[in-house]
């Protein structure tokens, strides 16, 4: 069995995979160190056929995506220790010796290398990713798991296999880099820091900062929805049903207010069931492991939701037929019944979120296999 697994996710890199390979082998060998070579492809070029000849084992996802090709070379791996490098050069393969020593001495689980406190060469990092991305989306991740590292998104990094099977991974996008981080930190393993030198890639970029920023921060709020969905939601919610209240009682002219009000209560009443889906999906998953969130799983009912959206949908309705009918009643012509037909929008609007909200999670909890009320 080989002592360390190297895997190298690659598409399209046939200008540099061959120098890549024969840097790592060069490294394991002035370390004395047996070790395999995995190559997870999805090339249209002559990488694999490159990688092939060089020495490396070849294996190619079914699908497009970082993760996959991960999730991929970790069945083929059999090192007690695995590292993962992306294949540009944008790392060097001899860097891994000065890591592997922190999974050797069994202090650490995980070890991740750090360009943020090593060195960065001129044109290796765009400054966005390098003063804004990395270090806001690195800073929210420790908060929320309190993973205690500077760059959560470091290509280079290394896992002892048992720890690797404590992992629930499953992430086939970019999001897998946060994944591991975010497994990791949640199942209590140890997590060292190598500083590093990230050199400039060699061909062109496959990232994209926005896109991959956002799968990123989704992939966060899908483990914790709270600080995203369900704070500012409620806090939302709550200043829409004092304001629309208060001006509702009061009467008068303040429509704006009462607009202004209905607004925020439904937004923030969407943004509850949004956290409400995120967490129901993240349980149903496996990917929360709040104890009251997976209660409120086993709990869940179709019918009340359904009751309690249709009361809302009734009332609304009710509301709007009365107005209706003294707004007929006035000859069509002007009615001072705004504010309650605002109301009966607000019910209503209430009511039909509700109902699908009950639905869509109903349908998530019987495509996994899991029954209302049980």
């Amino acid at each position: 069995m080989p002592r360390i697994s190297l895997i190298i996710p690659t598409r399209n890199e046939s200008q540099t995979i061959r120098q890549c390979i024969h840097r790592a082998l060069e490294a394991f060998e002035k370390a004395g160190l047996e070790g395999e070579i995995i190559v997870a492809d999805s090339s249209t070029d002559q990488t694999a056929d490159i990688a092939a000849s060089c020495g490396a084992k070849v294996v190619f996802p079914q699908r497009l995506g970082y993760g996959n090709a991960y999730l991929l070379g970790f069945q083929e791996a059999g090192g007690d220790y695995i590292f993962l490098m992306d294949g540009d050069l944008t790392y060097d393969p001899e860097t891994i010796l000065d890591m592997l020593p922190c999974l050797e001495s069994g202090e650490y689980d995980l070890v991740m290398g750090s360009r943020l406190k090593g060195r960065i060469i001129p044109g290796a990092m765009p400054a966005l990713h390098r003063y804004v991305g990395n270090p806001i989306l690195t800073w929210i991740l420790n908060r929320l798991f309190s993973a205690g590292i500077s760059d959560a998104h470091c290509g280079l990094r290394g896992i002892t296999r048992d720890a690797l099977y404590k992992l629930n991974l499953r992430s086939g996008g970019m999001e897998f880099a946060s994944e591991m981080v975010i497994e990791a930190a949640s199942r209590g393993l140890r997590i060292a820091e190598v500083p590093i030198t990230y050199y400039p890639r060699r061909g062109d970029s496959k990232l994209n900062s926005f896109t991959d920023g956002w799968r990123h921060m989704r992939f966060m709020m899908l483990y914790r929805p709270g600080p995203f969905l369900l704070v500012p939601g409620l806090v939302a919610l709550l200043l829409g049903l004092i304001l629309a209240v208060v001006v509702y009682i009061e009467g008068g002219s303040r429509m704006h207010s009462l607009i202004l009000g209905g607004l925020l209560l439904i937004i923030g009443y969407q943004m509850l069931l949004a956290g409400m889906h995120f967490r129901a999906f993240g349980a149903a998953w496996g990917l929360s492991r709040s104890s009251g969130m997976k209660k409120l799983i086993s709990y869940h009912s179709l019918e009340k939701e359904l009751l309690i959206g249709l009361a809302l949908l009734a009332a609304g309705i009710v509301i709007g037929l009365v107005v209706l009918m003294r707004w007929r009643g006035a000859g069509f012509g002007a009615l001072d019944a705004a504010q309650n037909a605002m109301v009966a929008m607000i019910l209503t609007i209430l009511g039909i979120q509700t109902i699908f909200s009950g639905m869509f999670i109903s349908l998530l909890l019987l495509y996994n296999g899991h029954q209302d009320g049980e």
